[in-house]
């Protein structure tokens, strides 16, 4: 009895600016071919159960191309695979915030997936051999106790949501989960595979609990995921395929659609201007195959303001137009001074502990949940610092 565990395709999803020759956005273009590679590669796989564990797509009123775009891919995979059950959870970016609201997953339904986006329930299949406890991540709903079916010779747990500890601040900070539960309520010995979503890097939490991750770099923080990626070993996204009957685990690759290149960062302590445009300059050129139509990112640090407004901004204009993205981290020398407002001594505390601080003590009205104030905040500056340093010489291009 074999398992194919997908999640977050975040079909949808937009970033950048640029637009296919059709006029679509060339990143939710890039996410809708991942998605079409994802399905080819789990009809070959043929399982006999494919899991889809929250955040079909990256907002709860997706366009009607991103909704024909699943409904046609899905059909394929219903089409091709008859005797498979598809079954479908809703996550944190399925899920309207009020209940008045109807969602699109059940369109799903009609293909004769099984969609569960409202509240908890379990299905059987198999004449009963498979059961699957599917938990979408729905704000408000009591999350059931995770309790097997004694009756079943296979049991599933599918849960849209956060694992206390295992999903870094970062991320959690600017993808609040409504669902959140500590390892230890898993109770993994009493499963035969928890497929789990909302993180988006492919994590381990059991040997039979696992976050299959995103198919593609859709978050907030795309460099983040790269990063614990490369400190896990892990090449990048993909799914999983799990035996049921032997435990048989395999992570399979899934190449994104459009590379993600982080070039070798620079130091510019003590350079002159023209010596860090040669540096910049070098690290481009000397990226083979080129920087073209690739999303890129160069981090320069210890650069002051000053001499960031000097650089050789044609030569950075020229850039941007090559790469479907390229973005110029550039970063300002750390500066050493007394902490403040109880930051650690002798160093600077940063904007966001500053403002995490701010909002800690600032009254408010009874209603708002400082929580989730402070979390909302906080990835408003991940996404805000992942900017380049503006310069008037960009602003006036």
């Amino acid at each position: 009895m074999r398992l194919v565990h997908l999640s977050d395709l975040h079909l949808g999803y937009r970033q950048y600016q640029r637009l296919t020759p059709g006029g679509v956005n060339q990143r939710e273009a890039d996410v809708a071919a991942t998605f079409r590679t994802a399905i080819d590669r789990v009809i070959e796989l043929a399982p006999d159960i494919v899991i889809l564990a929250g955040d079909i797509f990256h907002s709860v009123r997706p366009t009607n191309q991103a909704i024909l775009h699943a409904f046609m891919q899905f059909s394929r995979l219903a089409q091709s695979l008859p005797n498979a059950v598809i079954v479908i959870v809703a996550g944190n970016h399925d899920t309207p915030r009020t209940s008045e609201t109807g969602g699109i997953l059940q369109l799903f339904s009609q293909l004769g997936l099984h969609v569960v986006d409202r509240a908890p329930q379990r299905v059987s299949f198999f004449d009963g051999r498979v059961s699957i406890l599917a938990v979408p991540d729905v704000d408000g709903v009591e999350i059931p106790k995770f309790d097997p079916d004694r009756d079943a010779e296979y049991n599933v747990l599918v849960v849209h949501g956060e694992v206390r500890g295992f999903v870094p601040e970062s991320f959690s900070a600017s993808n609040r989960a409504a669902v959140e539960f500590a390892k230890e309520d898993i109770g993994a010995s009493k499963w035969d595979y928890v497929a789990l979503g909302h993180y988006h890097v492919y994590q381990e939490i059991e040997p039979n609990v696992f976050y299959s991750g995103s198919i593609d770099y859709t978050s907030v923080n795309t460099w983040g995921e790269k990063f614990e990626e490369q400190s896990r070993g892990l090449k990048g996204k993909g799914f999983v395929e799990r035996d049921l009957a032997t435990g048989t685990h395999t992570f399979h690759d899934l190449a994104p659609s459009r590379p993600l290149v982080e070039l070798k960062r620079i130091s510019a302590a003590g350079l002159t201007v023209a010596e860090i445009d040669l540096k910049i300059r070098t690290a481009v050129e000397s990226f083979r195959p080129g920087i073209d139509d690739k999303v890129v990112r160069l981090v320069v640090t210890d650069i002051p303001r000053h001499v960031a407004r000097e650089l050789d901004h044609k030569a950075i204009r020229e850039y941007k137009r090559r790469a479907l993205n390229f973005h110029l981290d550039l970063r300002r020398p750390e500066t050493s001074r007394s902490s403040v407002s109880g930051g650690p001594s002798g160093r600077r505390p940063s904007l966001n502990e500053i403002v995490r601080e701010k909002l800690m003590r600032r009254p408010l009205d009874p209603d708002v949940d400082r929580e989730q104030l402070i979390a909302r905040a906080m990835g408003y500056l991940d996404e805000a610092q992942a900017a380049p340093i503006p310069s008037p010489a960009l602003a006036e291009a």
